[in-house]
């Protein structure tokens, strides 16, 4: 499954939530817009976000620089000042922290409406925009984006409101950049699907996490249920998403695959190993609960163009496992009401409470 099979409007969508930026005013227009490619969202993204920021003003930190100064400022460099003496420049080489606008983070910004308006399939409108940017971010330098290090890049308070932009810029470098074999870069028509899948992840969380009050979302790890305590050269169980309410788990391993069934001779079934996995997760965290504690499990697909869907619901040694697919192709309100049934199924039901459907 490819991104050119969802709604553009619906990646927007993912992004808002997986990057908690539904309810920033500066993006709030974009869900009614429409954009042919994902160039152009991923740009408009980042003229909307940079016209407010440059309101707001950029984001500053301390940068190390060094230099040949009159004074001494900040930490002597022996070495370079000792060259510089030889050389008869009556100046003190030094390394100093700077407070500068010209750090990583803008940096990969500008780098990004650069390489969106280059060899992008982006509306001129929104070209013009992203190189008038460029023009009012001349003191920034650029980075190869191909080389940024994605790791190193914190969000603190002081640009928490980067987020968006920031997770639209690493998407773009690792799902759309692309190296020719002369070295120039070009932009694919599609995210791949480890970065769709990752998106796709991030957002399912995001959206339980922010429109379900009511629940505990996290991302949690399972321990490994053991009777010896003997636990070396066993992997972590990390789940994609769990979901709790009272006495009810219920852990959720979000899908994106071309592909959302295992073929033999004919016959569809799910994945061997997906269901493994999500019966282990489900086993180890009951054992660990308690039988007073009911703990179920979901493999939650993207639904495909495929003609054979993954689905069911089932009775595992006491556990219920269910197979759903979520249709991103369809108007936005009709996925988030399939995200509420599940977890009014899988959550309330038992108790005879309700969730409350999608805020808006």
């Amino acid at each position: 499954m490819r991104d050119r099979t969802i709604l553009i409007r619906n990646v927007y969508y993912m992004l808002a939530y997986a990057f908690r930026a539904l309810h920033q005013r500066e993006y709030a227009d974009l869900a009614a817009e429409e954009f042919a490619n994902v160039h152009d969202l991923f740009a408009a993204i980042l003229s909307k976000g940079l016209s407010r920021q440059l309101k707001q003003g950029l984001y500053r930190e301390y940068v190390t620089e060094s230099g040949e100064l009159p004074v001494l400022r900040g930490k002597l460099d022996v070495m370079g000042t000792a060259s510089a003496r030889m050389a008869r420049r009556q100046l003190v080489s030094c390394e100093f922290d700077e407070f500068s606008e010209d750090n990583e983070v803008n940096c990969i910004i500008r780098s990004a409406c650069i390489t969106l308006a280059r060899h992008g399939r982006v509306d001129e409108r929104r070209r013009m925009e992203l190189m008038a940017h460029v023009r009012t971010l001349a003191r920034i330098g650029d980075v190869d984006l191909r080389e940024a290090h994605w790791g190193s890049v914190r969000l603190n308070r002081a640009n928490r409101s980067y987020r968006l932009m920031l997770g639209v810029c690493e998407l773009l470098a690792r799902g759309l950049l692309q190296s020719e074999s002369d070295g120039s870069m070009r932009l694919a028509d599609y995210l791949g699907d480890e970065q769709m899948c990752r998106l796709y992840e991030r957002f399912v969380l995001e959206y339980y996490r922010q429109e379900h009050s009511e629940l505990s979302v996290s991302a949690a790890q399972v321990p490994w249920a053991l009777d010896d305590g003997c636990d070396g050269m066993l992997p972590v169980m990390q789940t994609d998403i769990t979901l709790r309410r009272g006495q009810h788990t219920l852990i959720i391993d979000a899908k994106f695959y071309a592909h959302n069934t295992q073929g033999h001779f004919g016959v569809h079934t799910v994945h061997s190993a997906n269901l493994y996995q999500i019966f282990t997760y489900v086993k180890n965290e009951q054992a660990r609960l308690g039988h007073s504690h009911e703990v179920s499990g979901m493999l939650l697909y993207a639904c495909t163009d495929e003609g054979a869907q993954p689905g069911g619901s089932y009775r595992m040694s006491g556990s219920r496992i269910g197979v759903r697919t979520l249709d991103l192709n369809r108007d936005f309100s009709e996925i988030v009401a399939q995200l509420d049934e599940l977890a009014e199924r899988y959550l309330v039901e038992e108790v005879g409470d309700s969730l409350g459907s999608h805020r808006s």
